[in-house]
């Protein structure tokens, strides 16, 4: 699928402006209505599919899932065009993807690890992979078109971290002499292709498991510092699960455990000082287990949607209390525009409108 259907030639890039003041900006300050229902569309369908990582362009939807299948959506016109990559008579699992303005991006968990990016003979070109027993990725993202940063699990003392600088040609591991020392049992969920957040130059990380911690570079993964959380920890499937930042100085976090996902105690924080420290908001209330958390667009960083298998909630107050929206149910979500989003799960992927 050429330059997988060259992604950025059939599409209009939509920009929009970041407000990195911590304020909220005047289009933001005109937001006087609350989200009071929701209406999802499913437009893809497919039973053998699990899909947790999505990446709006524009209007339109690119994705990459389990059995190798990727895609694209074409809003405008309402089609798909797929494909499947295939490893050594394998078929991957991508649980991460990313875009540039030249190229889409997907990388798989598992041993090797295999990251992919549109080539220019049609098919995918293969630009990173690694093999290692304990490897494992769980995110993907860029800062901007030449700079790039994927993390997983541990493999030695410290995360999996690596870095592009050149368009996402070549990528490079960073040593632990670089990184924060991880604690025993420490890694990552590749739930929502959401461990990784980034504001400018500034990158965080989410750790969970046994410990749960937030990673923070000031200057685009050159030099690194670590930060405690509240989170409920200490068991391998406890912890964040999903990261957002609205800015430089707030973010959020929710997580829990998938196999208690009524527990509703210690999983749910945010922050006011670029993740430095964090504080437990909504305690003993709903949700429980989520693995997916955004901020509403032009919301002043109050507005916030968490999805999961067991529904989407929504917060007006900055996560300090919820209301559940539906029952439906999602890993993922990234949204168009601040009455839109694109939502994937188990079998699906959805149009999702707030209103």
């Amino acid at each position: 699928m050429k330059k997988l259907l060259y992604l950025y030639i059939l599409l209009i890039i939509s920009c929009k402006s970041e407000n990195k003041s911590g304020n909220p900006s005047e289009e933001e300050k005109d937001r006087e209505t609350f989200i009071s229902n929701v209406h999802v569309q499913t437009i893809l369908e497919d039973d053998s599919l699990s899909v947790r990582a999505i990446e709006v362009i524009g209007n339109n939807l690119a994705f990459a899932g389990n059995n190798g299948v990727y895609g694209l959506y074409n809003a405008a016109e309402g089609s798909w065009k797929t494909n499947v990559q295939e490893y050594n008579g394998t078929t991957p699992e991508f649980r991460a993807v990313a875009s540039t303005a030249n190229d889409f991006f997907m990388l798989s968990v598992g041993n090797p690890a295999l990251l992919y990016k549109t080539g220019e003979n049609g098919q995918m070109e293969l630009v990173y992979k690694e093999e290692n027993e304990k490897v494992f990725y769980d995110a993907l993202a860029f800062w901007n078109d030449q700079e790039g940063i994927a993390m997983g699990d541990p493999t030695d003392k410290c995360l999996s971290v690596i870095i592009t600088r050149d368009g996402g040609e070549t990528w490079k591991k960073l040593d632990c002499s670089i990184l924060p020392e991880t604690e025993e049992g420490e890694a990552a969920f590749a739930a929502s292709n959401s461990n990784i957040a980034i504001q400018g130059d500034n990158t965080w990380i989410l750790s969970g498991g046994m410990k749960s911690r937030v990673f923070y570079s000031p200057n685009k993964g050159k030099s690194w510092e670590v930060f405690d959380t509240p989170l409920v920890q200490g068991n391998a499937t406890t912890g964040g699960y999903s990261m957002d930042f609205y800015n430089e100085s707030i973010g959020i976090i929710i997580g829990g455990d998938y196999t208690a996902p009524e527990e509703n105690s210690r999983n749910k924080v945010i922050t006011r000082d670029g993740g430095r420290t964090w504080e437990l908001v909504g305690e003993g209330e709903e949700p429980g287990y989520k693995s997916g958390v955004r901020y509403l667009p032009n919301s002043g960083g109050d507005e916030v949607i968490a999805v999961g298998f067991t529904g989407i909630s929504y917060s007006k107050n900055a996560g300090e209390s919820w209301e559940k929206l539906s029952d439906e149910s999602f890993y993922t979500l990234r949204f168009v525009n601040d009455s839109t989003a694109y939502a994937a799960g188990k079998g699906r992927i959805a149009m999702v409108k707030f209103n």
